[in-house]
């Protein structure tokens, strides 16, 4: 039996009441229904608070992270009052002084192979809003596994992408993207940036498709990808196809369990930008300072791009785009010992697998990037 509502949700969800589509019925299916957010960001913001608006009566987030001032360009969650809180927590809070009717489940912990069953669980479906293809390829066979539909969307720079799949009545995430992409051909927003109002856009998108889905109603993106690109304001279709042979999904499928994603995306389990990587390869931002200040012959080469470089620069750094690196690097001296910078250490890690693999040995990453330079060294650097 589905819930009633109370005198106050009748009058908050009047606008729902009214279209015939949802009425009475469909607005009880939402207090009945449940969704879980992973990712508490630029994506899960706004999926977050429509759903919640909307009366969707059970909504669990999941993240780990905590609110930095470099989310608030777009993840409207969130509020300067709440840095450096738990994200989910932050979230939590808005959520429920949003719509006090509903029920916030609050996972602060990585979303992993381990505990993805145990998390989702309780949920009718999944809302995909991570920024890691791991995330996506656990969100996808989970999804598969489980019978629940995965509504997807990410976003880069000005571009965005939305679907559901449904391998009940469709393709999965492994049928567009059978294999992810060799680690870092694929920039993160973090890495690349993203137009503020993109994730608003993408996200509310990503809302809309599940209160269709839990309401029963419409047509949603089953079998097709949404491309949407914000310079020219154009949305654009693709149909796509179930793949017979995809490993989760097809005929004969291979992967019947959760498995080590991050292995799988081929990227290492520790953390490189928060130091993660054998201290060997690594050198702080103190110890390049007295190497620099003793005379040693280094070659700093900033793997940022170009446009970067106006926010903040190291004199004498050499610039080499990361994604030019691969085509670029037989010009680099490999007698000199080469310090590697980015922004934060996460590009500067991708250019040291880069040279390494090329068989440069005197490499060296700059840890945390020229924004720890910054806090450690130069404090009239800008921090970005």
């Amino acid at each position: 039996m589905l819930p009633t509502l109370s005198p106050e949700e009748y009058l908050r969800y009047s606008r729902h009441l009214l279209i015939p589509d949802v009425g009475l019925h469909g607005q009880r299916k939402l207090k009945a229904a449940s969704a879980l957010v992973i990712g508490a960001g630029g994506l899960g913001s706004p999926v977050a608070l429509y759903l919640a608006a909307a009366g969707v009566g059970r909504i669990g987030i999941v993240d780990s992270d905590v609110v930095d001032a470099s989310n608030l360009q777009r993840q409207v969650l969130h509020g300067t009052s709440t840095l450096g809180k738990p994200k989910v927590a932050s979230a939590r809070t808005r959520l429920l002084d949003l719509n006090p009717h509903i029920q916030v489940d609050a996972y602060e912990q990585p979303f992993t192979s381990a505990n993805a069953l145990q998390i989702a669980a309780p949920y009718d479906l999944i809302v995909d809003c991570s920024d890691n293809f791991p995330t996506r390829y656990l969100s996808n066979d989970l999804c598969v596994l489980t019978g629940k539909p995965n509504i997807y969307g990410a976003i880069y720079r000005f571009d965005g992408q939305v679907s559901v799949f449904d391998a009940a009545h469709g393709p999965c995430y492994r049928c567009l993207f059978p294999e992810p992409p060799p680690p870092g051909l694929v920039p993160s927003c973090s890495d690349g940036g993203v137009l503020g109002v993109l994730p608003g856009v993408i996200g509310a998108l990503q809302a809309a498709e599940a209160l269709k889905v839990l309401l029963g109603i419409g047509e949603t993106l089953a079998g097709r990808l949404l491309l949407f690109n914000a310079l020219d304001m154009s949305f654009e279709f693709i149909k796509l196809r179930k793949d017979p042979r995809c490993k989760v999904c097809g005929t004969a499928p291979t992967v019947t369990e959760l498995i080590d994603y991050p292995e799988f995306c081929g990227i290492p389990n520790a953390d490189h930008a928060a130091g993660g990587l054998d201290t060997a390869w690594e050198i702080t931002p103190l110890e390049l300072a007295a190497r620099l200040k003793a005379g040693d012959d280094l070659l700093l080469l900033d793997v940022r791009e170009p446009h970067e470089l106006e926010i903040s620069s190291l004199p004498g750094a050499q610039l080499i785009p990361l994604g030019q690196l691969a085509a670029q690097m037989d010009g680099l001296d490999r007698t000199r010992e080469i310090v590697l910078i980015c922004r934060t250490g996460t590009r500067s890690t991708r250019a040291l697998e880069v040279l390494t693999g090329a068989g440069f040995t005197h490499v060296k990453n700059l840890r945390g990037g020229i924004n720890a330079w910054a806090r450690a060294v130069d404090p009239s650097l800008a921090i970005y």
